[in-house]
């Protein structure tokens, strides 16, 4: 049996994909506090009421007073009304985003609302939403959220404290096995003292950085309605709890397209948080079987807003009258969040990636450089870090507390980690195949036992190595076909299977893959949510793509939970950086510093952008008198 780091919990804040955190990129926080001097609902010590709250650094600190008035980067005067609608890629068969069944429509947890809040200004800052304030021991053993009564669900039922224990006890029970293995070894009770006031109380040896973030992160559910209905969260659903939010589900048909609307009698359109949000009367998401399909009816103006991932359509398809007349927008817009730790993903659960040095032989055949100059038009940065461009990225040799903490787990570890400069992408040339990485790859392979025959295949024990690259989208057709085509001419049996998005989803849930493009979403402060993603006991998580463990990251997770510091986080992160990137089963491709967005010139942003998000759904608004004359134009409908 594998043992559980006492680390091992994860905000499910981090892998929210409704309204806000696509907005926004996922931000951590909390908010600025008045210190009582009394004993409150029988607890002996002196606790802290606030509004908010923060991971490290004094409550002080925090960027908006409890008597904000609205988000400095929103436009608090921004119109109501119209429809925004994007695409998605594929199918869908249910609105239940929780479970591991079936595949979720897009924006399927639109509707839910948790205690707290983050926001896109800000790495550690969230606020009271469906709470008024929070109250909490210097040491939180425990935090109280004292909810605000006026909150509801968007039947007009009241949203209570026991709703909030029964959505708790519904993760832990129904939940993906590592949220509730990890969160129900931290969070020891909770309770509702009141109709309005509910409890979390925390286990004693559990680390209590993030404790009250990932108690106030927990999505809120109705009881009543998973009672009458007999639903259960971990199977597929059609019709869903009533959330709270703003936005409900209104129509949709399979395959074609789903359509939210703005909930009129939204219990929180008044608070400050709110203010200039969720401006558009109706976001529709339409379904299309492919990218370039999708570009097409974008282009005939089927949907009004695209975020484009695809450099070659960047780079050369925005060309067709609807742009040149004036009537579609192009822009590239500062993304400050952290990229996403993706790449090539071995699956490290197969035996053919167990042997380090066949990884890197493996990694050799990846040619950023051709790739980026030739395929991509120069337009993207490789990414050399899981942490890229922030103070948790290694850099050089160890010193310091990162080297302190490395030498902690040094008897786990390659002792050149100690010493040699941090793991970095190769370099390669200008030809698709650069022949210098082909002898070194062939020198590792040989290392690791594998010999060329007769006809340039690599063999061991009689067998040759198979690598089956699994995808499902034809716009990477081109990138990974080229590193297949190397792999072949190293000697490894490789193919490159692109099935469709719903077989995707079945596979990689099961883990049955050699390889994927996929990858890892890290944060710029980090906690209890590494165990989920890089942690030994959650190796086969769906957030492990790669299903990594190491005993000596570990540990080094252990210390960056226990930090009490930014810094003593920062230098633990550091050391597991530099630990991964030696391992070598994720391959750096690229990363993109801006977003690249097009849309019909009907909708507008505040000047002042926020650093973390682009924000198209949550604080961008719709003007009617622009739309008005797109459809006089004859551009849109």
């Amino acid at each position: 049996m594998r043992q559980r780091p006492r680390s091992a919990a994860k905000a499910i804040a981090q892998r929210r994909t409704d309204w806000r955190s696509i907005a926004w990129a996922g931000a951590l926080g909390v908010f600025g506090a008045v210190i009582l001097a009394g004993a409150v609902k029988a607890q002996d010590a002196p606790t802290i009421t606030t509004h908010g709250f923060t991971t490290f650094g004094d409550l002080s600190e925090l960027k908006y007073p409890a008597d904000f008035q609205h988000l400095d980067y929103v436009n608090p005067d921004a119109p109501k009304g119209g429809t925004i609608s994007i695409w998605a890629q594929g199918t869908f068969d249910n609105f239940n985003p929780y479970s591991r069944e079936g595949r979720a429509g897009a924006l399927a947890n639109i509707g839910y609302e948790s205690l707290l809040e983050t926001t896109a200004d800000t790495v550690s800052d969230a606020y009271c939403l469906l709470c008024a304030t929070i109250e909490y021991p210097e040491n939180q053993d425990w935090v109280i959220f004292h909810m605000r009564p006026e909150a509801r669900f968007s039947d007009g039922t009241p949203l209570t404290a026991h709703d909030v224990v029964f959505s708790h006890n519904l993760l832990l029970e129904q939940g993906l096995p590592s949220y509730a293995s990890a969160v129900g070894e931290v969070i020891l009770t909770v309770e509702a003292l009141d109709d309005y006031t509910v409890k979390f109380t925390f286990a004693p040896d559990a680390p209590r950085k993030g404790l009250i973030l990932q108690a106030g992160a927990v999505p809120v559910f109705s009881q009543a309605w998973y009672e009458s209905s007999g639903a259960r969260l971990d199977k597929i659903q059609v019709e869903t709890s009533p959330g709270s939010g703003p936005y409900v589900r209104d129509d949709f048909s399979y395959s074609s397209y789903i359509t939210y609307r703005r909930n009129p009698d939204y219990w929180g359109a008044d608070l400050p948080i709110n203010q200039g949000r969720a401006n558009f009367d109706t976001i529709r998401v339409v379904y299309y079987a492919d990218s370039n399909v999708a570009f097409e009816a974008f282009k005939a103006g089927e949907y009004t807003f695209r975020q484009e991932n695809s450099s070659i359509v960047w780079a050369t398809g925005y060309d067709f009258p609807a742009l040149n007349n004036g009537y579609v927008l192009k822009d590239e817009m500062a993304n400050g969040s952290l990229p996403p730790a993706v790449g090539m993903v071995m699956n490290l659960r197969r035996p053919q990636f167990q042997d380090i040095r066949v990884r890197q032989a493996i990694a050799l055949m990846y040619n950023f450089t051709w790739t980026n100059d030739t395929l991509q038009y120069g337009l993207f940065q490789q990414r050399d870090s899981f942490w890229q461009g922030t103070a948790l990225e290694a850099k050089g040799t160890p010193e310091g507390q990162e080297l302190e903490d490395l030498q902690g787990v040094a008897d786990l570890i390659d002792p050149a980690i100690l010493t040699d400069e941090v793991t970095m992408p190769h370099t390669s040339g200008a030809n698709q195949l650069d022949r210098g990485n082909l002898r070194r790859a062939l020198a590792l392979m040989a290392e690791a036992g594998w010999e060329s025959g007769p006809d340039g295949k690599l063999m061991k024990d009689g067998q040759p190595l198979r690598i089956e690259f699994l995808g499902y989208s034809p716009m990477f057709d081109r990138i990974i076909t080229p590193f297949i085509e190397n792999l072949n001419t190293l000697g490894i049996e490789a193919n490159y299977n692109r099935i469709d998005p719903a077989q995707y989803t079945v596979r990689t849930r099961a883990m049955d893959y050699d390889m994927v493009y996929d990858g890892y979403d890290n944060g710029m402060e980090e906690g209890t949510g590494l165990s989920q993603r890089y942690g030994t006991y959650a190796v086969d998580d769906v957030f492990n793509p790669a299903g990594y463990a190491s005993p000596a990251v570990d540990k080094l997770i252990e210390d960056a939970v226990d930090a009490e510091n930014f810094d003593e986080m920062a230098a633990a992160v550091r050391a597991i950086d530099r630990i991964m990137r030696h391992e070598m089963f994720v391959i750096p491709t690229w990363y993109n510093p801006n977003f690249w967005v097009s849309y019909f010139d009907m909708f507008e942003h505040p000047d002042n952008m926020p650093p973390y998000a682009l924000g198209q759904l949550d604080f961008w608004w719709y003007n009617a008198d622009k739309a008005d004359g797109l459809r006089a134009a004859g551009v849109i409908r």
